[in-house]
Order: structure tokens, then sequence, then C-alpha cells
């Protein structure tokens, strides 16, 4: 799913001077006390053109000890909060900003600052055309029934405030569209994840289904920012049955076709505050298992087959932390979130989706698609019900210096962007060259300080070969609003003929 992942910097910049003189007005004079311990892993969740969410872990503190947080923003104060969280906004477009915090006691006593985290601001939005080209979509593809592949494409509900409306869908090109996202409600039901805008979105779903009968719509939950509470629903048969109930409800009185749960993640590796257990291992599968027999109850008596689904990461330690033999049994498929790969929170600009792990030696860990696609084989899941995560953004690393072209050079700041910025503003642009890795079969551009890692035509039209030739279920697209005129959906779909 679409992330902006903040990254805590690998070195930290000891500017001892600018941080002892950098303190509020009406801070106290450090004690013989002890002071407070620097919170840690500062980072951001979000960043828009005008605003950056960021968030830190809190220091281990003594029982009973108050602490507040000071905000930094380019080295001055902006503000205090009581949470481990912070959104700055008011900011400018495609610019850099540098943020650290300080912890705060009761007696007054400042922390050290915690690691400084740069974030460019992207630039400001660009108008939605309205449509997409017919010309550039393939031809309707049958619904997902005995041979054909899957291709799923994520829409996020928030596409729609910029103009991009499930109307503005390329249905034709799809077999499957996964709604995200819904939210868990206090009572640990579903509920829906924007009150303001889903009920209008839900209409116009069910108008794109009705023009397009073979095209099956799943409502996604959870996702980065909606997975909080996803451990207490699966800790308890009350609460898992209450939830599955509700799923049911929630399905039928809109009128999907499944549903399918973005948990991120069992038992760790999610935001911070999420609630997680060690039992979640176990929990998921039994989750997952309590939604099987609701909907196949419920399905028994609507004459039709609800569908369940879910998306897990692309890495080792996710496998670790669910049961993929156990959890394949009651899901149609399971989505591989195969992107992210590399991004922001590493060290070196790398490359965020790749077919194949490169084979050079580089400054950092190694992974790929297809090493996530045998990881997941390997933990018992069958190759028939594994549907590979595509991305249609890519990451923008700026300031970057060393590498060979950019690749795995060091960086001072990233972000997100969407295939629409990169084709309007990157891929005209005459400063920048493009590469293509030969192994990993991804491209990149690099204009000497910047530079992009992407996916495109040709790289999705291998996956999708690979996807064929491997026998898997097919491909799911992270997120449809970032390609409007359906090129990247089209050569999906040539990739998997």
């Amino acid at each position: 799913m679409l992330r902006i992942l903040g990254r805590a910097f690998c070195a930290f910049l000891l500017l001892a001077a600018m941080f002892a003189s950098a303190s509020p007005a009406g801070a106290k004079k450090a004690r013989e006390t002890p002071i407070p311990a620097a919170p840690q892993t500062l980072s951001a969740s979000s960043v828009s053109y005008n605003s950056v969410a960021l968030r830190w872990t809190a220091p281990a503190v003594k029982k009973g000890t108050a602490i507040t947080y000071l905000v930094y923003k380019d080295n001055a104060y902006l503000d205090r909060t009581a949470e481990t969280s912070y959104i700055v906004t008011g900011l400018s477009p495609n610019t850099v900003y540098t943020f650290y915090v300080k912890a705060q006691d009761s007696g007054g006593n400042l922390s050290a600052p915690s690691n400084i985290f740069a974030a460019l601001t992207l630039a400001e939005p660009a108008p939605v055309p309205s449509a997409a080209p017919p010309s550039a979509l393939p031809p309707e593809t049958e619904s997902q029934d005995g041979a054909e592949k899957i291709i799923a494409g994520y829409y996020a509900s928030w596409a729609a405030y910029g103009g991009y409306g499930p109307d503005d869908i390329a249905a034709q090109a799809l077999t499957h569209i996964n709604y995200a996202f819904a939210a868990i409600g206090e009572d640990l039901k579903i509920a829906m994840g924007d009150p303001y805008i889903d009920p209008k979105n839900f209409e116009a779903i069910k108008s794109l289904k009705a023009g397009h009968p073979g095209l099956k719509i799943l409502i996604s939950v959870g996702g980065w920012n909606g997975s909080a509470r996803f451990s207490d629903v699966a800790a308890s048969d009350a609460s898992r049955t209450a939830f599955a109930d509700s799923a049911v409800d929630f399905i039928v009185r809109y009128g999907f076709d499944g549903i399918d749960l973005d948990w991120e993640y069992p038992v760790s590796g999610g935001k911070a505050g999420n609630a997680a257990r060690n039992e979640d291992r176990t929990n998921f599968t039994l989750l997952l298992a309590r939604l099987r027999e609701r909907l196949d109850a419920r399905g028994e008596a609507d004459g039709k087959r609800y569908l369940l689904s879910f998306a897990g990461g692309a890495g080792s330690w996710y496998l670790n932390n669910i049961e993929p033999d156990k959890a394949s049994a009651y899901a149609d498929y399971a989505i591989i979130m195969a992107y992210d790969i590399h991004g922001p929170w590493d060290c070196h600009a790398d490359l965020n989706a790749p077919l194949y792990a490169p084979p050079e030696s580089s400054p950092q860990y190694k992974w790929s698609v297809d090493k996530a696609v045998e990881a997941w084989k390997a933990k018992g899941f069958p190759a028939g019900k594994l549907v590979v995560g595509v991305p249609f953004y890519g990451y923008r690393y700026a300031g970057v210096a060393g590498g060979s072209a950019g690749l795995y050079g060091t960086f001072a700041s990233a972000s997100a962007l969407t295939y629409d910025k990169i084709l309007s503003s990157y891929l005209s642009n005459p400063a920048f060259a493009k590469y293509v890795h030969a192994d990993a079969m991804v491209p990149w551009l690099f204009d000497g300080s910047t530079f992009i890692s992407y996916d495109d035509e040709a790289s999705l039209s291998a996956k999708a070969v690979y996807v064929a030739e491997k026998g898997l279920a097919g491909v799911s697209v992270w997120e449809l609003s970032q390609n409007k005129d359906g090129r990247l959906l089209a050569a999906l779909a040539e990739g998997l003929k």
C-alpha cells in the first residue's frame, strides 16, 4: 500500500553546540538529577506538499515520570506535545526541512536531541485529468475463474478528493478491485474508513460493477494507518466472531464480493502505537478461519462465494510472524506487497522493487520480488494462491553522492512520487538519463544528484511474464490513481497473456 516512510539518518550529525543552544523560552537549566534519555527513531509516517507527519519512539523513563516533547524545525523550536507524533503544517512544496525532537520531564530537564530527520516535501499536486484515454487500455478481461490470472488494483478512497473517482477506473483491465480502506471501530467491528466520501464511492463502485459483471469488488480493511486494533480483534474467539459477523454484514449491505485484510503487521513491524502480541501469529490464522466460516455460511444462503484475501509483507520477517501454510487453507489468495524492498529508510539509494536481486556487491541488504515469492512458497503457501503486488509509484532520492549512476550512493532525503509525476516531470526532462538494471530488470533515472527508482511498462510486463511462468495467481497494483491513463495496466495485461 502507498506509504511514505520516514528515515532515521544512518550517521548522527554531531552538532553539539547547536543543540546546546536550541531550547525554547522558559526551559530550566539542567540539574544534577538524571536527565531523560533522547527520543529514538524520529521518522515520518507521511509527507505531502505542505505537511510532514512526524513520529518517534518514547525513551524509557522511571514509572510515574511525565514526559513532554519539544519539536524543532530547521534548528528552531516549533512546538510542544505530549504525544509521540506531531504533524508539521504550513510548509512549502518541494523544499527540504530538517527536524529533531527533545524529551523534557516535569522538572524541566531536557534530553539530548533525537536523530535528525530530513524530509523533502512533494511538489504541489497538478490538476487531475477527469478520465483515462481509452486507447491506452487493454481489452475487457474475463473474471477470475479457472486459468484466468488475477489483475487486481487497490483504489484508495482519498483519490476521489483529487478528482479520480471510481468511475475513472479502467475496469475493463481488471478482474478485482480492492477498496482501501475500511476501518476497525472501538467496538472492534468493521466501519467506514471515511464516512464522508465512502458512501458516494460505494455507490459509484456498485455502478462500475454493474457495467462489468465479471468484476469482483473487495473491501480492504486496515492498511498502514488503520491496523492499530487488529491484534485486539484477533485476540479472542468472541472478538473474532464479532468482527467476522460485522464484516459479512458490511459486504452484503454495500454490495462487495469479499473482504481483504491488510493487517500491517501481526506481532511486530507496524506503525508505532499499534496493539501487538506474540500470539498474533496463531490468532491471525484463527481470524481467517472464523471469517471463512462466516463468509461461507452467508454465501450458501446467497448462492455465491464470498472472497477472502490478505496482503502480506515481502520479507521473511513477516512470514515468521504468521502461519503461511495454515493461512492458505482459508484465503482464496494472498497479495505479496513486493515493493518498498528499498526506500527512504535505507542508508543508500537503491531499487524499490527489483524483480531479481542484483548480483553485484552493494552496501546494504539484497532482496527481490523473486526472493519474496520463493520465501512464501518455502513456507508452504501454494504458488497458485500467490498474487504479486507491483507499485505504480517510485522513490526520489535527493542529494545523492557516489554510487554507480547514483545507484547505492548516499543521499540527503527521499520521498515517494507517483508514476504519473515521474512521467510528466522527469522522463521528459533531458537532464535525467535513464538506466535499466539488466539483472534486477527495473529502471532508474539520474541527473547527477537526484536518483529515481520506479517501475515502467517494460519492467511491469517482465513481472507479469514472471507471474505467468511461475504459475502464480496474478498481480495486484498499489495504487490505481497513480497512473491514470492505463498504460501500466495495459503492460501487465499484455505480460500475462
